[in-house]
């Protein structure tokens, strides 16, 4: 298995959707998503990528036979999206989902994380909508697969549960489902992508020039400069696309750029699931 990348999370890709498809604000596609049971009442695991960075962990114990913290896992989850986000989505012709993805490289070093994904309207994972999860794993053998399947509410919970307590009664057993571990096979907590990020500002002269000599500075190359039209000023951002990076060279970025004076609030960054995304 090269790849595995998937939505692990019901209630944040409910979410998500409303977001998207509905035009909901953050706030209310999770009261909308309490109401109908798919998110807990403390909804912190969820919407924050916990609980799909614990999915994620056993996952990579299945696929590549090793044990990782879970604080090792970059997670990052729904809370900083916003409408503007959305819209920059829908201007590059995709939308935004929570991922979970664990890629080995040919070095035998795995990567993974937890973050919100830009993914282009025609990947698979971009028709995902509501409650429902999916995976898409790339092997050598059968190069791309996907599992997809309800991820939240009632029913589908209490199948789970229902199913586990009549395999216990009845004393059924299976053969270890993981992989035996790998001594050979290393975690790496960096990975490379194409990043989206979104800037919101206080208008001024030299804002581009500053983040051009930011993104210089840490080896960061600008792929295109993206601004929709703004119709509230509080609502001023503007975004940029990258070139294919390093995650810590883009958290540098943020950081220089957060301390500028015309930087409001954090700048919000995301992968872009695919690297060929513009084909």
């Amino acid at each position: 298995i090269n790849l595995m990348s998937g939505i692990i999370n019901g209630c944040t890709n409910f979410m998500l959707t409303a977001m998207d498809r509905d035009g909901k604000s953050y706030d209310e596609a999770l009261s909308q998503a309490s109401e109908l049971g798919y998110a807990e009442a403390d909804p912190t695991l969820d919407v924050g990528g916990f609980d799909a960075r614990s999915k994620l962990k056993i996952l990579m114990r299945l696929a590549y036979g090793i044990d990782v913290e879970e604080d090792e896992i970059s997670c990052r989850g729904i809370t900083e999206l916003t409408k503007i986000d959305f819209g920059y989505a829908k201007t590059l012709g995709g939308t935004i989902k929570l991922l979970g993805v664990a890629e080995k490289n040919d070095a035998g070093e795995v990567s993974a994380f937890v973050s919100p994904c830009y993914v282009t309207n025609d990947d698979p994972l971009s028709s995902v909508n509501g409650a429902t999860n999916a995976i898409e794993v790339i092997s050598d053998n059968l190069v791309s697969s996907i599992y997809i399947g309800q991820g939240a509410g009632r029913y589908p919970t209490a199948n789970s549960c229902i199913n586990d307590i009549v395999a216990l009664a009845k004393g059924d057993t299976t053969p270890l489902p993981f992989n035996p571990k790998s001594s050979e096979t290393k975690f790496v907590n960096n990975y490379e992508s194409v990043f989206f990020l979104r800037l919101s500002y206080r208008d001024q002269v030299g804002i581009t020039r500053q983040v051009g000599d930011i993104c210089e500075k840490h080896g960061v190359s600008i792929h295109s400069i993206l601004q929709n039209p703004i119709a509230k000023s509080q609502e001023s951002a503007f975004a940029i696309v990258t070139e294919k990076v390093e995650y810590a060279a883009i958290v540098r970025v943020m950081a220089d750029i957060e301390a500028l004076n015309w930087c409001k609030g954090k700048p919000f960054y995301m992968p872009v699931l695919r690297e060929d995304w513009q084909s």
